[in-house]
C-alpha cells in the first residue's frame, strides 16, 4: 500500500529498533527506512539480524544490527552506544522486543510469568534508561530544544481481560504506565515525548501463527467492527505519525490500532429483532394515555 506520509518525513533521523529484525518490528524499521530514517536493529538471534539489515541495505536503507537481550542492562548500554558511535546520535528508540506465548494462569510458572515481564517492561525501561543521554542530543527539528522520541509497542490485553494471557497483559499495562511516566518526567525536564502503539490482531505475525487466522477471520464478522485481521503496515503508519513532526504535541499516549476490536462484544440480539423491539416501544408510547408517565408503558 501507499504510504500517506511523505518519503522524507523522517530524513536525517536515527532510531534503534529493539525486536527490530522480525514481525511488527521489522515492518517499523523498514517503513522508518522508506520514509528517509537510518536504522539499528536490536536481537537476540543474530542471524535474523543480518538477514533483516540485508533486506534493509538493499532498499538502500542504511542500516545496521547489534545482537543483545533488552533484559542485560550491560547490553542494552553496549547497543545504545554502539548506535550512537555508528551513525552520530540517537533521535528515536521504539521499545519493540516481546515475548509471548499462550497458557492457563494455573500452568504458568512464576518464571514464564516472570521472564515476559523481564523482556517486556523491564526491558523497554532499560533500553529508555541507558538512550537517555542521547535521545537528550536527539530530535533536531522535532520541537524546540532537540529532545528526542521513545514509541513503546504495547496491547489491548489488559484493558479488560485476557484468556491465556495474564503474564503479557500484566507486562503490557507495566509498559502503558512506563510511557506515561516518562512522558510526564522526561517530556517536562528533557522535551522527550513518549508514546505507545497498542496493536491488535495482527496478520503475517509470531503471535498470530500461534493462534488459527482463519477461525479468527471467520468469527471477526461477528463482532469487531472493522471485520478484519490488521496488517503489519498499520502499526507501522501509526508508528511513523507518533515518532514525526505530524505527532510532536502528542505525549503519554498509547494509539489503539485494532480495528476497534477491544471495545467489541457479541451481539445478544439480531440487528432486525432490535428494530422489531424498538418500533414496538415506540407504538406503546404514541398510543399511552396522556399523563401516564412512560415508566410505567
Amino acid at each position: 500500500m501507499e504510504s500517506p506520509f511523505k518519503e522524507n518525513i523522517l530524513k536525517g533521523k536515527v532510531a534503534l529498533i529493539t525486536g527490530g529484525a522480525s514481525g511488527i518490528g521489522f515492518e517499523i524499521s523498514t517503513q522508518f527506512g522508506k520514509h528517509g530514517a537510518s536504522v539499528a536493529l536490536m536481537g537476540r538471534r543474530k542471524q535474523v539480524l543480518d538477514s533483516a539489515v540485508s533486506v534493509l541495505q538493499s532498499l538502500g536503507i542504511p542500516a545496521v544490527g547489534f545482537a543483545g537481550d533488552v533484559r542485560k542492562q550491560e547490553d542494552a548500554a553496549r547497543v545504545v552506544e554502539s548506535t550512537y558511535k555508528h551513525f552520530g546520535k540517537i533521535d528515536i528508540l521504539v521499545n519493540a522486543a516481546a515475548g509471548n506465548f499462550h497458557v492457563a494462569a494455573e500452568d504458568l510458572s512464576p518464571n514464564g510469568f516472570r521472564t515476559v515481564l523481564d523482556i517486556d517492561s523491564v526491558g523497554t525501561f532499560t533500553m529508555c534508561h541507558e538512550a537517555l543521554k542521547y535521545l537528550k542530543k536527539g530530535g533536531q527539528g522535532r520541537t524546540t530544544s532537540g529532545g528526542g522520541t521513545i514509541l513503546n509497542i504495547s496491547a489491548t490485553l489488559h484493558y479488560t481481560a485476557s484468556w491465556y494471557q495474564i503474564h503479557v497483559s500484566a507486562a503490557k499495562a507495566a509498559v502503558d504506565s512506563i510511557t506515561r511516566n516518562l512522558a510526564l518526567e522526561w517530556g517536562t525536564d528533557y522535551d522527550i515525548t513518549v508514546n505507545g502503539v497498542a496493536p491488535g490482531p495482527i496478520g503475517d505475525t509470531p503471535g498470530m501463527f500461534k493462534l488459527d487466522p482463519e477461525e479468527i477471520n471467520s468469527k471477526a464478522r461477528e463482532y469487531m467492527p472493522l471485520f478484519k485481521i490488521g496488517e503489519k503496515w498499520d502499526i507501522a503508519m501509526a508508528a511513523i505519525y507518533l515518532v514525526s513532526d505530524a505527532g510532536k504535541y502528542v505525549n503519554g499516549h498509547t494509539l489503539v490500532a485494532d480495528g476497534g476490536l477491544w471495545l467489541s462484544r457479541p451481539r445478544h440480539l439480531p440487528k432486525e429483532a432490535v428494530k422489531q423491539v424498538s418500533r414496538a416501544v415506540e407504538k406503546r408510547s404514541r398510543n399511552a394515555p396522556v399523563g401516564v408517565p412512560k415508566s410505567k408503558l
